[in-house]
């Protein structure tokens, strides 16, 4: 298999795109807010399921990021 380097959009996106997705559902409740309640209440749960999503993407790349970092610091002090 060919391993291929990721370039940094596909770095960004992959990390920040979920945020990306709950900043513009958030921009989009406030923009529609009142208009209707039935489709006010769906952009709300939709706010609130992006945005556990982005939150959770957040933290899995920090902690891959700890991760790569810390094996890192072990290659090189076993050197």
């Amino acid at each position: 298999m060919e391993d291929k380097k990721q370039s940094k959009l596909e770095k960004w996106r992959a990390k920040y795109a979920s945020l990306v997705v709950a900043l513009g559902s958030l921009y989009s409740l406030i923009v529609t807010w009142g208009e209707g309640w039935f489709f006010t209440t769906r952009m709300i749960i939709g706010v609130l399921i992006c945005s556990t999503f982005a939150a959770f993407n957040l933290k899995d790349s920090i902690s891959k990021q700890r991760e790569l970092k810390n094996t890192m610091e072990l290659m090189t002090t076993k050197n």
